[in-house]
């Protein structure tokens, strides 16, 4: 369930990427962007921050399943996942440009009397946007705990399928975050992996489960 919920809550707003016009990078341009598009806007900073939740109970879930395997890889895995949506969640924040201060800072340029008030509220939105469109590290240890868990998934007997995308997921996304100021459009390809590796999981997961829901049924 918490990898259908990730999984959702990626798709919409990457859909909202597609059918809504991007959020601009450049501070005055961004604070009249959210005043017209606000739910979107929103939408988009809910979905990506939020999404940490079912990420981390994904990693708690899986790291408790490999644990057989290896349980120290399997906590040093599970910990890096866990520690990584931790971190996006104090941040509150997501590139491109995805930021709750930028939503007050929107709401104060709209109100301001003088161009002298824009101009200070257009200094600190650059500054926000900076910021949050730098190198991300919590994105770093994301795709490091993949791989670190990953390479437990096939012996855990939870399919080769699995751990191959997990471990092409957690190589390219651990390059992908570290330049992601650089790539982009070319990082969709590990953006898009990402959710396609959670499904899996959570698929391999619920299916592991189902024999014992069915016993604990059982009079």
């Amino acid at each position: 369930m918490s990898a259908l919920l990730f999984v959702i809550m990626v798709l919409v707003p990457v859909t909202l990427l597609f059918v809504a016009p991007v959020p601009p990078t450049d501070g005055r341009a961004l604070l009249e962007y959210i005043d017209s598009n606000k739910a979107v806007y929103l939408t988009q900073l809910v979905s990506f921050v939020g999404l940490a939740v079912p990420a981390m109970l994904v990693f708690a879930a899986l790291a408790v399943a490999v644990k057989g395997v290896d349980k120290s890889v399997a906590a040093i895995g599970g910990l890096l996942g866990a520690a990584s949506e931790i971190i996006a969640l104090a941040l509150g924040s997501s590139p491109q440009s995805l930021h709750g201060g930028l939503v007050v800072l929107s709401s104060a340029y709209r109100e301001a009397d003088s161009e002298e008030q824009r101009a200070g509220l257009v200094s600190a939105a650059d500054a926000l946007i900076a910021t949050t469109n730098a190198v991300s590290w919590g994105g770093v240890l994301t795709a490091a705990g993949i791989l670190i868990l990953s390479l437990l998934v096939r012996r855990a007997g939870l399919g080769r399928a699995v751990a191959v995308v997990g471990v092409v997921t957690g190589l390219l996304g651990i390059v992908s975050e570290a330049l992601r100021p650089f790539l982009g459009a070319g990082y969709m390809i590990y953006g898009l992996l990402l959710p396609t590796w959670f499904a899996m999981v959570g698929w391999q997961l619920f299916t592991m489960t189902r024999p014992v829901r069915r016993r604990a049924s059982r009079p």
